[in-house]
């Protein structure tokens, strides 16, 4: 488009006119410009699938029209936190500090207003997902940089750029929602099989790699079946989220939980040699015992527990294959009990 005006054109369109006429081309120029940003943008957000790879991808795009050292991503559940960081050194720890502390005042000032927080100057936006006005605010987006506050155009820009934001972080959120789900028992909410498959192998080298015990405990519950005829299936299933509960609450972090399918799971000990392995198991016993879970035949619910500590010499599938077959003894001898393969 052609936008030079020549003299002749200017004596005949008048003063008033042209000057109108050169808003109008300022603003088509700038209209063309933040199309092209916002194209820029969509392909930045298309190649993200997660939400921590978004964040890092809305900074990266906005760091040329609106500097920022911090962009930092929060439900206001707390369930997910993401940020971006920009600084490095003291200075990205006292932005990260920084962060944290306003984040613990989540609910105040969500309303895009800046005000400051030590060095810094700090924005942050309360976002909602969903097509209609019934749609629940779920997530608290936060701006953080140093030294000047944030301008109004800059503001403007930050206002628009939300909103073209808000589907990708909904696409994202669904994906990691999805992922959390193939990686979760259902009825438990423990970890599942794909989890143990993904974690065990790195857990083994690193028990290789520092010279450290790591003991697993194959469990598979006594009389479950019983209280599945019996009782029906409802009852089998409290059963089982009962059971997951409880040995939730007694192991630690560090360690691997999984529910391997029925009534059957796997606790995998790190930094854990057989008689501290021993020691826990038979509280899991008791605890479990102690739920008092009865089928209609008066047979209680139980859990046997064979454990194996491995060794260097050992696969992976041989370990398991162990645990497993002292499993099978521990269930041969009595139930609701536990077997150890001595070294």
């Amino acid at each position: 488009m052609n936008t030079a005006i020549s003299l002749s054109d200017r004596e005949n369109i008048g003063p008033v006119n042209l000057d109108h006429l050169m808003v109008e081309l300022d603003r088509y120029r700038r209209q063309s410009e933040w199309l092209k940003q916002v194209n820029e943008l969509h392909g930045r957000l298309a190649g993200a699938t997660d939400l921590q790879g978004m964040i890092e991808a809305f900074s990266v795009w906005l760091m040329p029209l609106v500097e920022h050292d911090l962009i930092a991503y929060r439900s206001l559940d707390r369930s997910r936190v993401h940020i971006i960081c920009s600084c490095h050194g003291p200075d990205r720890r006292l932005a990260m500090q920084t962060a944290e502390e306003v984040f613990e005042k989540i609910d105040c000032q969500l309303d895009g207003s800046c005000c400051e927080w030590g060095p810094f100057f700090v924005q942050q936006w309360q976002m909602s997902f969903g097509a209609d006005s019934a749609a629940v605010n779920e997530a608290c987006l936060m701006l953080l940089r140093r030294g000047t506050c944030i301008e109004t155009e800059e503001a403007k820009i930050l206002g628009d750029a939300l909103e073209i934001l808000g589907e990708p972080l909904q696409r994202a959120l669904m994906y990691e929602d999805l992922f959390a789900q193939a990686r979760r028992d259902m009825l438990t909410g423990l970890d599942n099989r794909r989890v143990f498959e993904e974690r065990i192998g790195s857990m083994l080298e690193t028990a290789r790699r520092h010279n450290r015990p790591i003991t697993v405990a194959s469990m598979d519950l006594d009389h479950f079946k019983q209280i599945n005829d019996t009782l029906g299936h409802a009852a089998g299933d409290n059963a089982l989220q009962m059971v997951a509960k409880t040995l939730t609450g007694m192991v630690r972090n560090s360690d691997l939980l999984v529910r391997m399918g029925g009534d059957e799971f796997v606790l995998v000990l790190p930094d854990t040699a057989l008689e501290p392995a021993r020691l826990l198991a038979e509280r899991l016993c008791s605890a479990v015992d102690g739920l008092e879970l009865n089928a209609a035949d008066g047979s209680r619910l139980g859990v046997s527990i064979g454990l194996v500590q491995w060794n260097p010499e050992m696969s992976k599938d041989e370990w398991l294959q162990r645990a497993d077959e002292v499993l099978y003894q521990a269930k041969k001898t009595g139930r609701c009990r536990v077997c150890v393969e001595e070294a």
